[in-house]
């Protein structure tokens, strides 16, 4: 029996769209939930609310590299907690000195608010008093006030910290830094991982480059973008401030509802912390797409599409992740991995079954991702020149190293921007963007 039929009745007898999600039907749904979140705010999960909150920056990318200071800089990740000096010199170029990584405080218990910055204080003890000025890119929802701290509005990535929600992470990460021996700070600029991404692209427009606007795109352990707005954003239009006719806005894209689930995916966000919340990102991102994918081919195996052996050796498997998924579509007969083991004991039509069955997953994080991308460049309402293109600044691991992923979503951009809607964008990466990206915001508020 051929593997493509039998994954595609499988597939759609479990509500997952065989042949691929409608990417511009997700593009439209996007841009009504982006129009809501930052009219009206969000409001409850799975209704026609807004569910992305939209957040505010107060801030543009600076018109100038920072010259000869430098800035504390902290990347609290989906995973990795890390930290280092940043020191520009009289030409704007950036050096990193010493970084240290270690792990995400609240992954492995309930953190209480005071567990929670102590851990970042003592996290920091190698940088002490180093620099007046810190650059904090914590990848988690938060408002953002205009002096540049951020209120916390939710965790996700399964961090366990629930008494930190509500607070401000820069005042109260500055206390924590003095009772730990430190000067007081004299400035902690937060900012999300996809505006430090942002930021970095808009160091790139040098040498000739011009670009309309910027966009940040953060597909790792988690999923999120940030892109710049130019229209006025009513629910902040009675604030004290004065309002900027621009501002970078972080879309929160991986709490996104409006979507059609299938079993598998219904099924896994009940055992998660955040049940009904994050649906784009348990999609789409490397910190779900291990378990949920686990769960389908499960089902697979018995639904029979699977040869008894390896349907029962499926059955014992009680772990994977994304590299898991990895490792066989890249190698599929290396039999030391995950599945590659498991498939050793079967056929080559249950070899071909599982690549299809998988593929289809990957393929699914890319149209989702690929339409949250083109979301945000026709709300920037840029791009309509050909010569100065949107430029996207793309970051995390599952974004640059999964099977087929990233080729797949820019020939998805290429038919739903440039070929149908005559949208200009350029794809761009760099080494350490989150890191120089936190380092500009640090020095430039």
């Amino acid at each position: 029996m051929n593997a493509y039929e039998k994954v595609s009745a499988f597939l759609g007898h479990h509500g997952f769209p065989v042949g691929g999600i409608d990417i511009n039907a997700v593009i439209d749904g996007l841009l009504y939930d982006m129009r809501k979140g930052l009219s009206e705010g969000t409001g409850e999960p799975c209704s026609m609310d807004g569910a992305q909150d939209m957040i505010p920056t107060w801030s543009l990318p600076p018109k100038e590299t920072p010259k000869n200071t430098s800035v504390i800089v902290i990347d609290a990740g989906g995973t990795n907690f890390r930290s280092c000096l940043v020191s520009f010199d009289a030409d704007g170029k950036p050096t990193i000195s010493n970084m240290e990584k270690c792990a995400m405080p609240g992954i492995d218990r309930e953190l209480s608010k005071k567990e929670f910055f102590d851990a970042i204080a003592t996290n920091l003890e190698h940088l002490k008093n180093a620099s007046t000025r810190i650059g904090f890119c914590f990848s988690y929802a938060m408002s953002i006030t205009p002096d540049g701290d951020g209120e916390v509005i939710a965790f996700s990535k399964e961090i366990k910290a629930s008494e930190v929600i509500g607070s401000r992470v820069g005042a109260c990460l500055a206390d924590a830094l003095v009772e730990h021996g430190w000067n007081r700070p004299e400035k902690i600029v937060l900012l999300n991982d996809t505006t430090s991404a942002l930021l970095a692209g808009a160091t790139t427009a040098t040498g000739g480059r011009s670009y309309s606007s910027y966009i940040g795109l953060i597909l790792g352990t988690g999923l999120n973008s940030a892109y710049i707005e130019s229209e006025k954003i009513l629910k902040i239009a009675n604030a004290a401030q004065d309002i900027p006719a621009q501002q970078i806005v972080v879309c929160e894209s991986g709490k996104y509802d409006k979507l059609p689930r299938a079993t598998f995916d219904v099924e896994f966000d009940r055992t998660t912390n955040t049940p009904n919340r994050y649906v784009m990102e348990k999609m789409c991102s490397g910190g779900y797409l291990g378990p949920v994918v686990l769960r389908a081919v499960k089902l697979a195996g018995r639904a029979g599409l699977f040869s008894k052996p390896v349907a029962s050796a499926i059955e014992l498997l009680t772990k994977a992740e994304l590299k898991d998924i990895d490792q066989f579509l890249y190698t599929p007969y290396n039999t030391t991995t995950a599945y590659g083991s498991i498939m050793a004991k079967g056929t080559a039509e249950d070899y071909d079954t599982l690549y299809v069955l998988l593929d289809a997953f990957i393929d699914r994080s890319a149209r989702l991702t690929a339409a949250i991308i083109a979301a945000s460049v026709i709300k920037s309402g840029q791009g309509t020149r050909a010569s100065q293109p949107v430029c996207i600044l793309c970051e995390g691991t599952t974004f640059a190293k999964t099977h087929n992923l990233k080729q797949r979503l820019i020939g998805y951009l290429e038919d739903v921007l440039r070929r149908q809607r005559k949208l200009h964008f350029e794809i761009i990466s760099m080494d350490n963007a989150i890191t120089l990206g936190a380092a500009v915001a640090g020095l430039s508020r």
